[in-house]
């Protein structure tokens, strides 16, 4: 291991490593700090680096730099592709972040983007080193029981409703944890492998990515939680495999097997009892399951305020969706209700406060949608378990 700490007249927060001849300097921020924007500029001006590496993918990068272009977004396409749970989880991130920001009127990411600004003033290449966020969002849950997931979705809930207090002097602690690992914190030590996706494996991405940009002296603008764990990776000099860390692992074959295990238990039963009771038994058994789905996944749609036709249309595909693991109840309400009241570009832009009360959840076109999604996969849940348990229980 050949390398060496180098002096300098910086902060705490900035460490500069030399490693087989290359410096990196590595810049530890907080993402809602007013000090962190004026140190990185400070540094990348001081040191006229040969290339500055962020800690943003390219999706996160364009959203920073071009004021998030929400009108290129196609909501319809993300329900498609069943990413609408993945982009909740992101914006309620995101709602967190700018309310501790909003504390000290600084726009999340801003030292990110003052990094990006300096360096271009100065001619300075612009390398992005993290990981897609979706990436690592998907690998984290993936990691986890159901009974973990349960209890991040009720932080993610909790945080949403959450009003931050922070002042500058409170910011060394946040600079301790990268936000995402904030918002975990008190879930940390049961959950190791969502720290492991969180942080550890963007630790090892970041640092190789970092490496693998080009020039000899390197300024790196990353979260301070990320600081440590990076140090030790360029130190090490090892090479990591980006593509193992940079897939989402598939299904468990446990999963496929309970996905289609369930309707194929249902159709079987109402086959059999057709077969044994005779058909008028197995017509009312077929009604019982059409309308213990139809009806909660409605009433869900109704919670939500959602749109009419919206509501009709979780009644009419529960029972269906029910019977297949390809596509649920909540996407099909979700793409209707997007599809007659599509959400307002402004609504993106202010999502991180309608956020923060239960009034901007109804109120905003956008929000209404993730919850018609919410509540009529909860309702369909309900009456697929209801229904198939009288259903499997008529059996005997």
């Amino acid at each position: 291991m050949n390398h060496q700490v180098r002096e300098h007249d910086y902060s705490e927060d900035v460490h500069i490593l030399e490693v087989e001849g290359r410096e990196f300097i590595l810049v530890g921020t907080a993402h809602i700090s007013r000090e962190s924007v004026d140190l990185v500029r400070e540094v990348i001006e001081k040191e006229r680096p040969d290339c500055v590496c962020l800690e943003l993918d390219t999706q996160r990068y364009e959203a920073l730099s071009h004021k998030k272009r929400w009108e290129a977004l196609d909501l319809r396409e993300v329900i498609r592709k069943k990413q609408l749970a993945a982009l909740l989880m992101n914006l309620m991130l995101a709602s967190y972040q700018k309310r501790l920001g909003g504390k000290l009127g600084v726009i999340p990411g801003s030292e990110l983007l003052e990094a990006a600004t300096a360096a271009n003033e100065l001619g300075i290449p612009i390398s992005l080193c993290d990981r897609d966020i979706r990436v690592t969002l998907r690998r984290a849950w993936g990691a986890l029981s159901i009974w973990k997931k349960s209890m991040l979705v009720s932080t993610f809930v909790a945080s949403a409703f959450e009003d931050p207090e922070l002042s500058e002097e409170e910011l060394n602690r946040i600079k301790q944890k990268d936000v995402l690992s904030e918002l975990m914190a008190e879930l940390g030590e049961a959950m190791p492998a969502l720290k492991t996706a969180l942080i550890d494996e963007r630790d090892g991405y970041l640092a190789q990515k970092i490496r693998d940009s080009s020039g000899e002296r390197l300024v790196a603008v990353v979260g301070a939680g990320h600081v440590q764990g990076m140090i030790e990776a360029i130190s090490a000099n090892r090479e990591i495999d980006l593509e193992e860390i940079n897939t989402v692992p598939p299904v468990s074959q446990v999963w496929k097997w309970l996905g289609w295990g369930i309707p194929a238990l249902i159709l079987g039963s109402l086959a059999t009892i057709g077969y044994t009771q005779g058909p008028e038994a197995a017509g009312d058994n077929a009604a019982f399951w059409f309308l213990a789905n139809a009806v909660p996944c409605a009433l869900g749609g109704l919670l939500a305020f959602a749109h009419p036709a919206t509501v009709v249309a979780g009644f009419f595909a529960a029972p269906f969706t029910s019977l297949t693991p390809v596509v649920g109840a909540g996407y099909v309400t979700a793409f209707v209700q997007t599809w007659v009241r599509p959400p307002l570009v402004q609504e993106f832009q202010s999502v991180g406060d309608d956020m923060g009360s239960l009034r901007g959840w109804w109120h905003s076109r956008l929000l209404r949608i993730f919850l018609a999604f919410i509540f009529t996969t909860i309702g369909s849940l309900v009456g697929t378990w209801v229904g198939g348990s009288v259903i499997v229980a008529n059996l005997f």
